[in-house]
């Protein structure tokens, strides 16, 4: 077979409906991940009015791969250094939405080369000195890609998910994967809440999802340092995420109730045969020993275990309550891609003789 030469062009946003159908049109040819289709590309690019230039790669005028490249100047430990974002725009609020399975939407059939047709495409502009992928998998060609002078991880987290074909291998008992003190901590839980079968509700209609995610809100404020939720940029991500997702079935929104109490909300994908919980609130518990969040997930587990699903991800996070729920992880990797500059060694060997992370 004649491998086709490949155009790979950086060009402005555009129409957003034209984009829309070229996206999907990609996707329907392409194993990418949730993150990568246009649930969430055109959710975040309506909700935040964010416009980073458009990475298009054809072959014989077909998209074979397409990635938004956003523009910032990142803080430094000197300074700030011009940096390229791939599929973020570099300006926080709006990259709040934390992308995670990250890369190019590139077709199944895709000819071998296309990431270093694109990094050859990127390098021929000289305006920037940093490239930030993040939530790539380990194995991503992309991060190898290109004639960087350093190459750096800056984070490294786990994406723990729970395997659902071992649940159905249990009959149902997903309890028995778990640790004793996590099958404990859950049925004593449980007996906190009554004899009453835990209750799992769909949102149907955006006027109940609106209320909903009011709440989830609502739940959330004050319990972390950094809440995404307060930040309008990620609400109005949020919303429209649902939206999107309630036409098409790829996104669920699940009020979880007990023995007429309110345990909680999760806000989850199902894409492909994998389930993951995005976002999730809890309702305070009954007391100490109550553990809404963990009965919630228990409730997931088996919601996508009789739909069919294959894996149900908690995604990245090393939290405590994502470990005790799972049965194995993947790994996904935060980069920092880059060229050569005076600013940018100085700041390398300030970090190697003061022993600084690159996180810092």
């Amino acid at each position: 077979m004649v491998t086709p030469a490949l155009d790979v062009r950086l060009s402005a946003l555009g129409d957003q409906s034209v984009l829309g159908d070229r996206w999907q049109g990609l996707e329907a040819r392409s194993q990418a991940s949730f993150f990568l289709g246009w649930t969430w590309m055109g959710a975040w690019l309506a909700s935040t009015g964010v416009r980073p230039e458009l990475l298009s790669v054809q072959g014989e005028g077909q998209d074979i791969a397409l990635a938004l490249i956003g523009r910032g100047m990142a803080r430094r430990l000197l300074g700030k250094a011009a940096t390229l974002y791939l599929n973020q725009s570099g300006h926080g609020p709006a990259d709040r939405s934390f992308i995670e399975y990250n890369g190019l939407l590139m077709a199944d059939d895709a000819p071998d080369g296309v990431e270093a047709a694109v990094m050859t495409q990127l390098f021929a502009r000289n305006d920037w000195r940093v490239l930030r992928l993040a939530g790539m998998l380990p194995d991503a060609l992309l991060a190898a890609a290109g004639r960087f002078h350093r190459r750096m991880i800056v984070v490294q987290s786990p994406a723990y998910f729970v395997d659902l074909d071992a649940v159905r291998a249990a009959e149902g008992n997903y309890l028995s994967l778990l640790s004793a003190n996590s099958r404990s901590q859950i049925r004593r839980s449980m007996r906190e809440y009554g004899e009453d079968d835990l209750k799992v509700t769909r949102a149907s209609t955006m006027a109940e999802a609106d209320d909903w995610l009011a709440e989830m809100a609502v739940l959330n404020a004050g319990r972390h340092a950094d809440n995404a939720w307060d930040e309008p940029l990620f609400r109005a991500f949020a919303r429209e995420l649902v939206s999107r997702g309630l036409e098409n079935d790829e996104v669920e929104l699940l009020r979880m109730k007990q023995g007429g109490h309110s345990l909680g909300y999760l806000l989850n994908v199902v894409y492909r045969g994998r389930a993951m919980n995005y976002q999730s609130a809890f309702a305070p518990g009954l007391s100490s020993k109550a553990k809404p969040g963990l009965m919630c997930h228990g409730a997931a587990v088996a919601r996508y275990a009789d739909m069919g699903c294959g894996l149900y991800s908690l995604l990245a996070g090393d939290d405590q309550y994502k470990q005790s729920l799972s049965t194995g992880h993947d790994v996904l990797q935060w980069w920092n891609l880059e060229r050569f500059s005076p600013m940018l060694e100085i700041e390398h060997l300030l970090r190697l003789i003061f022993r600084r992370p690159v996180s810092a």
